[in-house]
This record gives C-alpha cells, sequence and structure tokens, in this order.
C-alpha cells in the first residue's frame, strides 16, 4: 500500500496528478491541508524578502538597472557615474524590500478565498499552480499597494529622477519598453516577479516532499497518510 501510494506522489510530481483519488477526500481535507501549507509558504516567501538585504544579496531576485541603463553602465562609470548607478540600484531593491511585507495578508487572504476547485486545480495542476493562483488573484490589488511605496524609496535619487523624465518621454515613440517607462512601475513589477518566484520555489518543495513540507492533511492529498 505504501508503495502503491508513494507512485502516487511520483505521478503527481512528474505532472499525472490525475491519478490521486481526489474523489476519496472529504472537503475539508481537500481544502484545509493545502490552506495551512500555502499560508506558510505565503509568509515563508514575504519574511525572506521584506528585510533589508532580502533582495540586495540574493541572486535570484535582486533587482537590476532597468534595460535601457544596464546597456551603457560601462559608459556611466566611464564618466564617473558609477556612484549615482550604485545608489539607483540599492534604493530600487530597498523600495522592493519595504513593499513586500504589504502583500502578506492579501496573500493569506487568498488562500481564505480559496474554493474547493480552486484547491482541486492547484492539487492537478501543473508544478507552479499554486503560485499562478496567487498571481491571478493577487497582482492587480499588490501592484496597486507596491506603486506609492516604491515611489516614496525611489524618488529621492537624482538618477531615479533623469532616467523617468527621459524614459517617459522616450516610451512615448515606443523607444522603451512599455514596463520600464519609470522607475516606480519597473521596480513594483520586478518586486512581484521576486515574490512569486520566491512562493514557486516554496510550491517546488511541497510537491518534492508534501509530508516534510506540509501537514498531515497535505500529504494524505498527495497520497501519503491514513
Amino acid at each position: 500500500m505504501k508503495t502503491f501510494r508513494a507512485i502516487l506522489v511520483l505521478m503527481l510530481i512528474c505532472g499525472h496528478a490525475a491519478a490521486v483519488d481526489l474523489a476519496g477526500l472529504t472537503k475539508g481535507e481537500m481544502t484545509g491541508g493545502l490552506k495551512e501549507t500555502l499560508s506558510k509558504s505565503a509568509t515563508a516567501a514575504v519574511a525572506a524578502l521584506g528585510r533589508e538585504d532580502g533582495f540586495l544579496r540574493n541572486e535570484k531576485v535582486k533587482i537590476p538597472l532597468p534595460g535601457n541603463l544596464a546597456r551603457v553602465e560601462g559608459v556611466m562609470r566611464t564618466f564617473g557615474m558609477g556612484k549615482q548607478a550604485d545608489e539607483l540600484v540599492v534604493a530600487m531593491n530597498r523600495a522592493a524590500e519595504a513593499a513586500v511585507p504589504e502583500s502578506k495578508k492579501l496573500l493569506v487572504d487568498a488562500v481564505k478565498k480559496m474554493s474547493i476547485d480552486d484547491a482541486k486545480g492547484i492539487i492537478t495542476g501543473g508544478d507552479d499552480a499554486a503560485t499562478a493562483y496567487f498571481r491571478k488573484n493577487t497582482e492587480s490589488a499588490l501592484t496597486a499597494k507596491f506603486l506609492p511605496i516604491v515611489k516614496k524609496n525611489t524618488e529621492k535619487v537624482g538618477l531615479a529622477q533623469r532616467y523617468n523624465a527621459l524614459a517617459g518621454k522616450a516610451s512615448q515613440f515606443g523607444l522603451v519598453d512599455k514596463g520600464q517607462g519609470n522607475i516606480e512601475t519597473y521596480v513594483t513589477q520586478q518586486a512581484l516577479d521576486g515574490l512569486y518566484k520566491m512562493i514557486a520555489e516554496q510550491e517546488k518543495l511541497i510537491r518534492q516532499d508534501p509530508v516534510g513540507q506540509g501537514s498531515k492533511l497535505i500529504g494524505k492529498i498527495f497520497g501519503f497518510g491514513g
């Protein structure tokens, strides 16, 4: 029996989740363990990023100069503007670190509002089904929350102001990517992408080791437990 259950977990991880007998689980079992585990995962992602150096010292999510500035960074340093470039990188990452804690409540609320169909979709979906659920249900609201915090943390940087003035005009002629028309929009999207990337890492851990990373209920959902 244990071997059979182990095979089911392997099938789930490989993308054949339909083999799991979800009909044998109660609604409480279906959603309870999953909600508990996803709440912990979201909270862990927020805690990892929403602190000093959460972005700046994490190469997986560190926010670089916008593409247009990055392409001329070498020239900037040649002309003695290296300090300004470094200040902007620090300011952008500090802005993201300041904004991310605002996401905790919205992420947890998204879990609380999860329906039985949502739970089934996450359990039987792809490797990033839970992350996709979070993005779909929180990205718009988080963008609105992040923007003013990011703007407050970047508007004091002279290079950011100059970039906004130039990029804003250039974007009108299609010379700058839409998402890089101003620093605050760029940093907000980068911060969100970093947050969802960390949530995806948490989800990967759960799918690889549902019992170790989750609860007894999540273990039962993914094929283990009595």
